[in-house]
């Protein structure tokens, strides 16, 4: 979990979990769907775009209203909840990126 949910954390996971089944790329073959998770209430929703349609890697745009903490000028959000984590859901089975990670290294 980060302290400070800022756009750039996507960046920075895709980074750490670059080559692996921990992102979009190396894991949908598989049926992973990117998705988020609020830590606190254990509620998941599927990583979409704006317009509310599934986005195929995971985007802050489309999160509930209740998890944005800061939008801005544009409309665009730039930070969200401080308990919401990035993964995958599988079947509705919700996966972090290490246990998707973890999944595609034992298939």
């Amino acid at each position: 979990m980060f302290d400070q949910q800022h756009a750039s954390f996507l960046v920075e996971e895709n980074r750490r979990f670059a080559g692996t089944g921990g992102v979009s790329e190396h894991n949908a073959q598989a049926r992973f769907v990117p998705a988020f998770q609020d830590a606190h209430t254990g509620q998941v929703e599927i990583s979409r775009f704006r317009d509310g349609r599934p986005a195929p890697f995971h985007l802050i745009d489309g999160l509930p209203e209740d998890w944005i903490a800061e939008i801005d000028a544009t409309g665009r959000v730039v930070r969200i909840k401080g308990s919401i984590i990035s993964g995958f859901v599988r079947f509705g089975v919700f996966f972090t990126r290490q246990e998707a990670s973890d999944f595609i290294g034992r298939s």
